[in-house]
């Protein structure tokens, strides 16, 4: 019975903060404000200020955890209502995705080996541009850390939906198929979302590149890692 209202409360209190830090961001509009960003930090401090063991917050947290699960398989309604668009531009979200993918994890482990980092770090590098199911599972083939693979999966996500907009007036880009594409294979869920603040196109075309990535990934980190690393 305890655990069903310690549950009960982490389920209500996650999504009241969510709500709050939505409507936050609806105001300001600032790239910073993003929900999932904002709304995750705030719980991060709440549990250390207060200082509820991570244990038993993911009482509840759980349950949210288990809906990501039909949360993936829900955009797919997306995905049928902009079937024509991706259809249209199927060719250049593939290539962009793919190459995405590869500059993605050749970039880490040279850079990460080039700053002296051991083996077992640079292995859970190579699949921080992927969900983080995809990624905890690629990484415990490769031999890595899944703890530090998820942080490292964070930081990206986080950092695609931070630095988006600089990346952008930085090259100048102004496609929208660009840019979808972008989020969607450097930053996967997370930049997803971002996205679909945009529209839902740009939503579904992201989701399109984060699947052929977490697909391409999982058949070339082995080998960009023997070739790279070893």
């Amino acid at each position: 019975m305890i655990n069903l209202i310690i549950g009960f409360v982490a389920i209500a209190a996650t999504c009241s903060i969510y709500f709050l830090a939505k409507l936050l961001h609806q105001k300001l509009k600032l790239t910073f404000t993003v929900p999932v960003v904002t709304s995750t930090f705030i719980v991060i401090i709440l549990l250390l200020i207060f200082k509820i063991p991570y244990e038993t917050f993911m009482i509840g947290g759980q349950w949210i955890k288990e809906l990501q699960g039909p949360a993936v398989v829900a955009l797919a309604y997306p995905l049928y209502k902009q079937r024509d668009v991706l259809k249209k531009h199927l060719t250049p979200i593939l290539l962009g995705s793919c190459v995405g993918v590869a500059v993605g994890i050749s970039a880490g482990i040279l850079l990460a080996k080039a700053a002296g980092f051991e083996d077992e770090i640079i292995l859970s590098l190579t699949t921080k541009s992927v969900t983080m199911p995809v990624a905890v599972a690629i990484v415990e083939t490769l031999g890595g850390v899944t703890s530090l693979a998820a942080v490292f999966v964070l930081v990206a996500g986080f950092g695609g939906v931070f630095f988006s907009s600089m990346v952008y007036k930085l090259f100048r880009i102004n496609d929208d198929i660009a840019k979808s594409v972008g989020l969607g294979s450097g930053s996967h869920a997370i930049g997803i979302a971002k996205a679909l603040e945009s529209s839902l196109r740009e939503g579904s075309i992201s989701t399109i590149a984060m699947i052929v990535c977490a697909v391409t990934v999982s058949i070339i980190a082995p080998w960009l890692v023997q070739l790279l690393l070893y």
